[in-house]
């Protein structure tokens, strides 16, 4: 077991445990109003409000193998906590647990970066069912294992997050009312321009290093989405029976962008729907 696993095993426990005493008597666990519109938590889109919560997700990734390396299983479990401090700010901690297996090597498990953040909701109108918030998130780098992919170096993300309901349409659009959007805008500055990696080439004996440049990525997102619950109660009663009176309809559109090092204009994203009740998020 390395020592990366043990620092990072140590420090979850310590930091789950205490944070989990400072809500025992919180048991709002509240999500985002802005008048009567409520903004549902969303898997790939960060949120634009603050909120108490805590959140697991377990991805699983087919990766194909490049430059003739075997094709990997990637299985990811990762953990969030949040907490208000005030009504309007608060802050965040996070890690993940990756276990990755090589088509015909031996498996890597370990932890992630941990990732620390805090936001600020300086913003919120109940009449434009809209609200605005700023935030900063690191990822501090160096204390994880790095053959389970996690970085050497730390990246810091200043952020911009928006979310907007349509609810003061003119009632000659009272069907599109229910329709809201939340995104984000923010900026990613690794503290590292580049890596250096070295190997021992095992016929020659030699050393080979292979230069790896980190550059500053441009990350926007988008979730859309249609409220059934909105429609049922504050445009018209369509009849809906539960659970769907209770649903909303969600599309997330995540995207990331190089802007430098070798990277510029390049963007990789993916389009994810979902539906969020009473049950929680359904894939």
């Amino acid at each position: 077991m390395s020592k990366f696993f043990l620092i990072n095993l140590v420090l979850c426990i310590f930091v789950f445990t205490f944070l989990i005493s400072l809500s025992i008597a919180d048991y709002s666990w509240a999500h985002g109003y802005a008048g009567k519109r409520f903004f549902p938590t969303t898997i790939s889109i960060e949120d634009p409000f603050v909120s108490d919560e805590l959140s697991f997700i377990f991805n699983y990734l087919k990766e194909s193998g490049d430059g003739g390396e075997p094709p990997v299983d990637a299985f990811e479990l990762s953990v969030e906590y949040t907490k208000r401090i005030t009504p309007h700010f608060g802050i965040s901690i996070g890690d993940d647990f990756r276990r990755l297996d090589p088509v015909g090597e031996g498996s890597e498990y370990g932890f992630g970066n941990i990732e620390v953040g805090a936001k600020y909701q300086f913003f919120t109108s109940a009449a434009h069912e809209s609200l605005f918030s700023l935030g900063v998130e690191a990822e501090i780098g160096g204390a994880a294992n790095r053959s389970v992919e996690a970085e050497s170096f730390s990246t810091i993300s200043p952020a911009f997050f928006f979310g907007k309901g349509f609810g003061d349409l003119p009632q000659s659009l009272q069907y599109f009312r229910p329709l809201a959007v939340t995104g984000v805008l923010g900026l990613n500055f690794p503290t590292r321009s580049s890596t250096t990696t070295s190997t021992i080439d095992e016929e020659t004996l030699e050393t080979e290093r292979e230069l790896e440049r980190n550059p500053v990525t441009f990350s926007y997102g988008f979730a859309i989405q249609y409220s059934l619950q909105y429609l049922q109660s504050f445009v018209k009663d369509v009849g809906l029976a539960a659970p769907f009176n209770r649903m909303i309809l969600l599309v997330e559109l995540p995207f990331e962008t190089g802007l430098n090092r070798g990277s510029g204009g390049e963007t990789a994203g993916f389009i994810n729907g979902e539906s969020y009740g009473w049950g929680g998020i359904f894939n």
